[in-house]
C-alpha cells in the first residue's frame, strides 16, 4: 500500500464516483432483481450514492448504511433516501448489529478497501437472515477495470506514488466466489459489469479527478511542466468526439450468494 486513500468529502466523492456508481449500480440490481420489501444493509455506503438507489427502486421495508466515514455520512443524510435510510458510523469487519438482523446486505465498490475481505463477508453472512442474499460488486483493479485507471498509469509513469486499496486481489471474480464460498455461502454466483460514462469535455473530466479522493493531492502537488504533460497525455488517452465530450468505460465483477436455509429435523418416533 503505497498511500491512504481517505473519502471525507461527500460532496467530492459525489463527482468523482458517484455517477460510476450509479451506472454500476443499475447493472447489478437489474442482475439481483430483489423482491420488495425486504431489510437491506450497505456496507460501506459512504455518501449514500447505492443507498438512494436502494430506495428507489427496491421498495425497502428498512435500509441501514455504514461507513467510517463522518464526512461522507453526513453527505448522506441530506439525501432524499433518508426518509427511509438510517446511516451510522461502523466498520465493515464488526457490523453494529445482531445476528440475522436483515434479508439482504451488499457491499458496493467496497471489498478492495476491508484490510481482511474473508471478515468482512463473514460479517455480512451473520447479520443476514437464512435464505437472505449476500452481494457485493468492486472495480476490476487487478485487471484494469477501474474508471480513473488511465490517469493512474500516467501518474506512475512520471514517477508519482498512487495510493492503492489494501486488497485490490479481493475485486477479481474468482477471488470473491472463494470468499463468499468460505463464508458458508451457497448458490454463489459471479457476473462481470461493464459501463461507459461521459464527461461533457476535457475539463470536465480534469476538474473531476481533481476533486477525487483516490490522486487530487498528488495531481495537486505537480510542477506546471509535469501537469501540462499529464494533461496533454491524458487527452491522447480519451479523444473526444465531434461535441467534445469524452466517453470511456471501466468494469467491475459481481458477486451474490445466500446464506443456508437450516432445517431442523425432529427425532423420528419410534416405528
Amino acid at each position: 500500500m503505497t498511500d491512504q486513500i481517505r473519502f471525507d468529502d461527500g460532496a467530492a466523492y459525489e463527482r468523482y464516483m458517484g455517477e460510476w456508481s450509479r451506472l454500476a449500480g443499475d447493472a447489478f440490481l437489474d442482475w439481483l432483481a430483489p423482491a420488495s420489501g425486504l431489510r437491506w444493509l450497505d456496507v460501506g455506503c459512504g455518501n449514500g450514492a447505492f443507498t438512494e438507489m436502494i430506495v428507489e427502486r427496491c421498495a425497502p421495508a428498512a435500509v441501514e448504511g455504514i461507513d467510517p466515514s463522518e464526512g461522507q455520512l453526513a453527505y448522506a443524510r441530506t439525501r432524499p433516501a433518508a426518509r427511509v435510510a438510517q446511516f451510522r458510523q461502523g466498520d465493515a469487519m464488526a457490523l453494529p448489529f445482531p445476528g440475522e438482523t436483515f434479508d439482504a446486505a451488499v457491499m458496493p465498490l467496497v471489498i478492495f478497501f476491508v484490510p481482511d475481505p474473508a471478515r468482512g463477508v463473514a460479517e455480512m453472512a451473520r447479520v443476514v437472515c437464512p435464505g437472505g442474499m449476500v452481494t457485493a460488486y468492486a472495480w476490476d483493479m487487478e485487471g484494469g477495470g477501474f474508471p480513473y485507471q488511465a490517469l493512474h498509469d500516467e501518474l506512475r509513469g512520471l514517477g508519482v506514488a498512487v495510493p492503492t486499496p489494501p486488497s485490490p486481489e479481493a475485486s477479481r471474480a474468482d477471488a470473491m466466489r472463494d470468499l463468499w464460498a468460505g463464508a458458508g455461502l451457497e448458490s454463489v454466483e459471479t457476473r462481470e459489469v461493464s459501463v461507459r460514462r461521459t464527461f461533457d469535455d476535457f475539463d470536465d473530466y480534469w476538474a473531476t479527478v481533481l476533486g477525487g479522493p483516490s490522486v487530487g493531492r498528488q495531481l495537486a502537488a505537480l510542477a506546471p511542466d509535469e501537469c501540462a504533460l499529464l494533461k496533454a497525455r491524458m487527452r491522447e488517452r480519451l479523444p473526444a468526439d465531434g461535441a467534445g465530450r469524452i466517453t470511456y468505460g471501466a468494469r467491475a465483477n459481481a458477486v451474490k450468494g445466500r446464506v443456508p436455509n437450516y432445517v431442523c429435523i425432529n427425532q423420528m418416533p419410534p416405528g
